[in-house]
């Protein structure tokens, strides 16, 4: 039983790392590569080869916009 479900762990954490072993410990650099792969193909975990950036990558962009409720009073 144990074996079963050890192995059922593994397909399903390769899987979702679309078929490549599990990333441990990462850190920054490792944290913004994924964040920049994700912009450029879609997913964390592809790379792309070309070296110049498709036209969509210039508009997406990871900045989050808050919205200040001290716009709203002033």
């Amino acid at each position: 039983m144990f074996t079963v479900t050890g192995f059922g762990i593994h397909y399903a954490q390769h899987k979702r790392n679309e078929n490549k072993s599990v990333r441990y410990s990462m850190d920054d650099w490792d944290r913004k590569m994924m964040q920049r792969d994700k912009q450029l193909t879609g997913t964390p975990r592809g790379q792309a080869d070309g070296p110049i950036a498709p036209e969509e990558f210039k508009v997406n962009s990871v900045w989050e916009v808050h919205h200040s409720f001290r716009n709203d009073f002033l």
